[in-house]
Formats: C-alpha cells, sequence, structure tokens
C-alpha cells in the first residue's frame, strides 16, 4: 500500500495547553488494518516515558482514538487520552518532571503496522503551559522565592498561592495552567530554592504570612482575599495558613494532613510539634517499596492533638480532595476529621470530593500517573497507589471542580 497517503493528526493542532484534550486521528489506511500507536516523552530529567496501543482501522481505512478502542497495549478501551495518561517512566520510580515552563512537553506519536511493525506516520504534540501574553515573573521579595503567573488581560484578577509537596525546589505547571484560566497564581518555594534553606529543621509560618501579603499587594490582584491550592505534605501548610492567617477565602487541600508533619511548624509563639509516624504500621510491599499508608496515627486522638491545626479558626471555604487509594497517608480519614471538626463548630463551609481508586498525585489532567517515586521524608522509593484509568479520570474531574470552586469563593467577591 502506499505509504504517502497516510496521515497522523492531531486536532484540532499540534500545539495545546498541557491540560487539553486532542483528538489522535489516522487516515489513509487499509480498510480493518491493525495498527500500534506510540507515545513517546521525554522530561526534564531526561526520563523517558511510554505508551502504546493496538488499534483496528474501519472501513474506511480511519482511526480515530476518541471512538475507536485499544484492543491491547497499555490501556483497552476507548480513551481519547490514553496515549498520554497511560505513559509510563522506562526508569521505575520516577515522577514526570518539568522545569522549564518557557518550551512545550513534546509528545512524539508514531503509527506502525501492525503486521510489519513498519512505520506508517508519525507526529509531535507540543503540550504548553503559558498562553500567549502570560507573564512568567521569578520573585525574591523580602524572604519569598517563587514564581508569579500573570494572565493577559486588564485585570484585575483573583490571586492564588500554589503550593507544591515535599521535596523541596519549585514545581510550576499547576500554577502556570491555573493561571491561563484568569488566575494571578503565585509558585512558592518554602526550601530547597534559592538560598531558602535546604533541609529547614522548623516551617516558620511568618514566611507563607509574608507570600500572602505579598500577592495581596499585587496590582493585578483583586481582593478582599485570595486562594491556595496544595497537595501532600504542603496540604498541611494550606490548612495551617487558613487557620491562622487573614485574607485567605478559599482553599483546595488535595490528599492532605489535618495536622503537621515531619518537622515542627512555628507562628509568632505558637509551635506545632509534628505527628509522629507508628513505625510498626509501615509495610514493605511484595517489589520491595515502603508502603507507609498507615503509618500516621489519627490526629483527633487525645494524645496527637498537640499536632492538629485549629481549622475551626479558619473564616475561608474548604475543597477537600481525597484519593481513597492514597498510600503516602490515609487522607480519606483526615478529610472526615477535618469535615467533623468544621461540623463541630457549626461550619458548613467545605466540601469533600472522594476518588475511589485514584493514587496519591492528583495532579493536572493528562499527567502521566505516578505510582510510585522516592519520598523524601522516608528516603526511600514509596508506593502512592491508585489505578492508571481511575486515576486519570480523578484528574480531569478534580481540575474542573477546582476551577469551579475558586470562580465561585474568589470570582463572585467584588473589588
Amino acid at each position: 500500500m502506499a505509504y504517502s497517503q497516510i496521515r497522523l493528526k492531531i486536532l484540532p493542532s499540534v500545539r495545546c495547553l498541557f491540560d487539553k484534550l486532542v483528538q489522535v486521528k489516522v487516515e489513509g489506511l487499509a480498510p480493518h488494518k491493525t495498527i500500534e500507536l506510540r507515545s513517546k516523552l521525554v522530561d526534564d530529567r531526561g526520563v523517558i516515558f511510554k505508551a502504546s496501543a493496538l488499534y483496528k482501522a474501519d472501513e474506511t481505512g480511519q482511526v480515530d482514538v476518541c471512538r475507536a478502542p485499544s484492543l491491547g497495549g497499555s490501556y483497552t478501551g476507548v480513551e481519547p487520552m490514553g496515549l498520554f495518561w497511560a505513559m509510563a517512566p522506562e526508569t521505575p520510580h520516577s515522577k514526570f518532571l518539568k522545569k522549564n515552563l518557557l518550551s512545550p512537553t513534546l509528545v512524539e506519536i508514531k503509527a506502525l503496522s501492525g503486521e510489519s511493525g513498519e512505520l506508517l506516520a508519525s507526529e509531535t504534540n507540543e503540550r504548553g503551559y503559558l498562553t500567549e501574553g502570560m507573564k512568567r515573573i521569578p520573585v525574591q521579595e523580602g524572604r519569598i522565592r517563587g514564581v508569579l503567573f500573570v494572565p493577559p488581560g486588564k485585570g484585575p484578577f483573583p490571586g492564588i498561592v500554589d503550593l507544591y509537596t515535599l521535596g523541596g525546589g519549585l514545581t510550576e505547571p499547576r500554577a502556570s495552567l491555573l493561571a491561563n484560566k484568569g488566575y494571578v497564581v503565585l509558585a512558592l518555594a518554602y526550601y530547597g530554592y534559592q538560598g531558602l534553606p535546604k533541609n529547614p529543621k522548623t516551617l516558620d509560618l511568618e514566611y507563607f504570612e509574608e507570600a500572602v501579603n505579598y500577592l495581596r499587594r499585587q496590582p493585578e490582584v483583586k481582593g478582599p482575599g485570595i486562594g491556595i491550592i496544595s497537595i501532600s505534605h504542603s496540604g498541611g501548610l494550606a490548612l495551617s495558613m487558613s487557620s491562622f492567617l487573614s485574607g485567605i477565602s478559599a482553599t483546595v487541600c488535595i490528599n492532605g494532613c489535618i495536622a503537621n508533619t515531619v518537622i515542627p511548624l512555628h507562628y509568632k509563639d505558637i509551635v506545632i510539634p509534628p505527628l509522629s509516624p507508628v513505625l510498626e504500621n509501615i509495610k514493605i510491599t511484595d517489589s520491595g517499596l515502603v508502603d507507609i499508608r498507615n503509618a500516621l496515627p489519627d490526629p483527633t486522638l487525645e494524645k496527637n492533638r498537640a499536632s492538629l491545626f485549629p481549622l475551626e479558626r479558619a473564616s475561608c471555604q474548604f475543597l477537600f480532595a481525597v484519593s481513597e487509594d492514597d498510600h503516602n497517608w490515609n487522607s480519606s480519614l483526615f478529610a472526615e476529621r477535618a469535615a467533623e471538626i468544621l461540623r463541630n463548630h457549626g461550619k458548613e463551609s467545605f466540601q469533600v470530593l472522594t476518588y475511589p481508586k485514584a493514587g496519591h498525585f492528583l495532579e493536572v489532567p493528562h499527567m502521566p500517573y505516578c505510582p510510585s517515586a522516592f519520598h523524601a521524608a522516608v528516603g526511600h522509593d514509596v508506593v502512592f497507589g491508585g489505578e492508571p484509568k481511575a486515576h486519570s479520570e480523578a484528574q480531569l474531574d478534580l481540575w474542573e471542580r477546582v476551577q469551579a470552586f475558586f470562580k465561585s469563593h474568589l470570582d463572585s467577591k467584588s473589588t
């Protein structure tokens, strides 16, 4: 057959933002021909992520991934974005890393003959992070270190602090993609970045207070209050900020803990000690990974209460997102306890979203799923739980709900 007529198309365009859905189509095949589609990206650490799936052309010689089922490979069934979320790292226990947002993530997609393995067509999807006109401003203000994303247009826009997880440095993709939705977002580093301590012995809440005040002062930010989005260890920081600091209207806590963990937290003359793990509850999986799901005890028990954040003091709205198969810790329990504490103080200012088969790292849509990786506090590779498809669907759903949550609690307030 004439391969020159075979076309692999990425629609509506080969260029899009990272969180957007694309349609992968192959045209010009022989009717009912079997092809293999392969996807590949190389992250900023040089780790290769790959997925593949088998498809059969219809009677017109087309494969439309949005309509045709995968018959085998990294996933099966109709999965429009399967070639993206099912990508797995060639180096085990690697989490997708994107440091430089000024260049897109390139996902190469190839169509190969199902019989001969011969390359039939290929195309590259450029998945970017910044819309045209978006400003990315490095921040070094007093002690504050991070990056400010300001959307194009007149503004003023609602402001959000994006806190990422333990491990140091700065993670910008979520902050930039949220800023594309019409928010000024401060991706805030809190250690191991540009002169911040590498291994802090304590966390100082006054640093985070400085960051909140800095963001609220920006001329492009409309008030009165700002939002916070957080995940994992930084979820606790977001809850402590909401409990102690003023000027916060809406807080998203993704798989966080309602007690302080890892190192003591200081605010003025208050010290909140970390919750002590129960070491005998740590398990080792058959593949030699550490499973710390049950390492932290119930923080509402009398002996653990000193580590609890005083959530009842918060005046913001909360969105708790929970993966029921989170193996980093028992996020479901923590969210249940948060809801109890707020209710017991007469507050209904929260919602809890649960995702049954999702794992710990709920990221932006179409991000390769991370079942296991190195854990800075444990000093070992740990299992994070979840099933790839359910996890990917949870990411998609949560992203929409986060935007709706911020829209209703930040956008509707007048300046």
